[in-house]
């Protein structure tokens, strides 16, 4: 047993909770449910309280550090956005294709749907002009407080910047702390992920047993072409963008494997984030690189929702049977690919914009009720793939800056 990785564990813990959850479902078991549930919240608890100081010192001592100039942080930034935006829109544009050549939608009954859960969620308004207010905090302590990622990275450069201008003691005292503070934040890590299989496993549970396997027979297409085109999408896109940037494919997903599996079984960016910054350290990219890029991935390359709302909207007008023409799809297109920048400022963001899209385009809110049913289990898939494509810019962006190991410096942890 002790032979095991905690890749393993967490797969073994998986397979656990799906049986769980399907032979014991919540309607006839509601204490388990319960039980479950607070099992899968603890863990996720236990991880977003160290992922402000996890981030905050990891990116001061990047930054502030090790003498870099401003101008590689700038350089990093437009980088890092021409990277975001350029595979976004790829997957945007596959999930198009796709949505328009399967049509999933074809034959979905939207009569006994309500639309009362998607007016609620139509009702919070995302603006290009409000995600860039969303990203500067007005308080460092309640960014903190609501574990808003992109905030805590924009006061952390603003920190790190002005710190780099002090001499002496008091930037020592500074470097010197959150240096501390970094590597006692990853023992931390280390302590919650033994926790892991527990959590994921509760987690699995509570979705199959609340949603149960049987509601794929009625959108089961609609499910298996959102999964199927997200594996074009790495076939497609991220591998031969990895070939390009000359990273080692196997040797990278040694290390992120279990990350993806965290993600891919909470269903949570946030749970996999500490795990995977720690995974890409061990692969030997720098800390000022994965502090700046996995988390300002996290708004700004989310490839896994892009492209689940780009099937979602085309899906919703298929089941409603509006017809839209191609240009038409493009213009929603564009406004999906502007919103979706937002999705990390609003909880239940994909499914906040997706009814805020409908809406706009007169398309009916009742699909979403109908995909409310398989939402969970398109989460799992989305957010899985969120997180590769992250942990590959952050590593296709230490290749771009030169910064890339020739040799992995540490071995893939047990």
């Amino acid at each position: 047993m002790k032979k095991l990785s905690s890749t393993q564990w967490i797969a073994i813990a998986m397979v656990t909770g799906i049986l769980i959850g399907y032979f014991f479902p919540a309607a006839e078991n509601p204490n388990l449910l319960i039980a479950a549930k607070a099992t899968s919240a603890v863990f996720l608890r236990m991880i977003k309280s160290l992922i402000v100081p996890l981030l905050f010192s990891t990116l001061v001592v990047g930054i502030a550090g090790h003498g870099d100039d401003m101008k590689k942080v700038g350089r990093l930034a437009f980088r890092s956005i021409v990277y975001f935006e350029v595979v976004t829109t790829l997957a945007l544009f596959l999930g198009l294709g796709a949505v328009n050549l399967i049509r999933p939608g074809d034959g979905i009954d939207l009569s006994v749907a309500t639309a009362d859960k998607a007016n609620e969620l139509a009702q919070t308004k995302i603006t290009f002009g409000g995600v860039i207010e969303h990203m500067v905090p007005q308080s460092f302590f309640e960014a903190a407080t609501h574990n808003e990622v992109l905030q805590i990275v924009f006061f952390a450069i603003l920190f790190s910047v002005g710190l780099s201008r002090v001499q002496g003691k008091p930037k020592q005292f500074m470097l010197d702390f959150c240096g501390s503070l970094s590597e006692v934040m990853f023992k931390f890590t280390g302590i919650v992920m033994a926790f892991a299989p527990f959590g994921i496993g509760a987690a699995i549970a509570v979705t199959v047993g609340t949603s149960g396997l049987g509601v794929l027979k009625s959108l089961g297409m609609l499910v298996l072409t959102l999964y199927g085109t997200l594996a074009v999408f790495i076939v497609a896109v991220l591998i031969p963008i990895a070939l390009l940037a000359r990273i080692p494919i196997r040797r990278f997903w040694s290390f992120i494997k279990e990350p993806w599996l965290i993600a891919f079984s909470t269903a949570s960016s946030e749970a996999a984030l500490p795990r995977a910054f720690e995974q890409l350290e061990k692969f030997g990219l720098p800390k000022r690189i994965i502090a700046f890029v996995l988390p300002t991935g996290y708004s700004f390359n989310l490839d896994g929702s892009t492209l689940y709302l780009a099937i979602a909207a085309v899906f919703a007008a298929q089941a409603g049977r509006v017809e839209m023409t191609f240009g038409q799809q493009l213009l929603m297109m564009l406004t999906l690919m502007l919103t979706s920048k937002g999705v990390a400022a609003v909880p239940r963001a994909s499914l906040v914009i997706l009814s805020g899209a409908l809406a706009m385009f007169g398309l009916p809110l009742e699909a979403v009720a109908v995909i409310l049913g398989v939402d969970a289990i398109m989460d799992m898939a989305r957010t899985s793939i969120n997180l590769v494509g992250n942990c590959l810019a952050t590593a296709v962006m230490a290749r771009w800056e030169g910064e890339f190991p020739d040799e992995t410096p540490v071995d893939v942890a047990a």
